[in-house]
């Protein structure tokens, strides 16, 4: 998927940069309502700053409304309701605050293009992803099953295992993962992963193994299977 980054802020571009590649999107990035404005190569969606060096991001919204019905998504600092209600009215599909985490954005990309894209019969009977023979991940409920039987996870481990499960043997590092699951811009140290891996461990024991590398990260492992269903 192809997007359009329109941020001035160059570490905060860049962060959000990577954390698109890394899920497979690709990424245009221009600094400027001007650039936005003027950049020819197609793109699926768009991910709008609002505080924009030459033109108010408002205004560079409604343009490229005006010009089609490709997704646009504002990230912006401003979060007063009447900015939100203003982007919205202009065109905008959503509307996310800063500070945001990577995986929040591209949550909200995912969720405008389901809503671009009408439903088919199969899609809309899909269920849980099932992670081997016990496990089971219902992403649109939020919810995880064991044996059948509802395992309570706190928000954080719910991310986590979300996040390892998308892509089950890979390695990830920890800057990978706290980036994904806590924040885009997080500092310090990484003793809560340690914990929240932890919980997984015990709460899915027998379900999945999630190995520690040595100064690189974790790599989770299914039991009993690799892929999802």
């Amino acid at each position: 998927m192809r997007v359009l980054l329109v941020e001035d802020d160059e570490p905060v571009a860049e962060s959000l940069r990577r954390g698109l590649l890394r899920y497979g999107f690709e990424v245009a990035w221009v600094s400027t309502g001007a650039g936005a404005l003027s950049h020819d190569d197609p793109y699926d969606v768009v991910l709008l700053d609002l505080g924009l060096p030459d033109t108010d991001g408002l205004d560079v919204c409604k343009a490229l409304r005006e010009r089609g019905d490709v997704p646009i998504i504002v990230i912006s600092a401003r979060s007063e309701e009447t900015d939100r209600v203003v982007g919205l009215e202009l065109g905008a599909d959503d509307y996310v605050s800063k500070p945001f985490g990577v995986r929040e954005v591209i949550a909200r990309i995912r969720a405008v293009m389901r809503r671009m894209q009408p439903r088919t019969p199969a899609a809309a009977e899909a269920g849980p992803d099932r992670y081997g023979p016990r496990l089971t991940v219902d992403r649109k409920a939020a919810r995880v099953r064991l044996d059948g039987e509802e395992v309570a996870l706190a928000p954080k481990e719910y991310d986590l295992l979300a996040f390892l499960t998308e892509e089950p043997g890979a390695l990830m590092s920890r800057e990978q993962i706290m980036e994904a699951v806590w924040d885009a811009n997080w500092f310090g140290p990484t003793k809560t992963l340690d914990v929240h891996v932890a919980a997984l461990r015990r709460k899915l024991a027998g379900a999945i193994t999630i190995e520690a590398v040595r100064g690189v990260g974790f790599r989770l492992e299914i039991v009993g299977g690799s892929d999802a269903s």
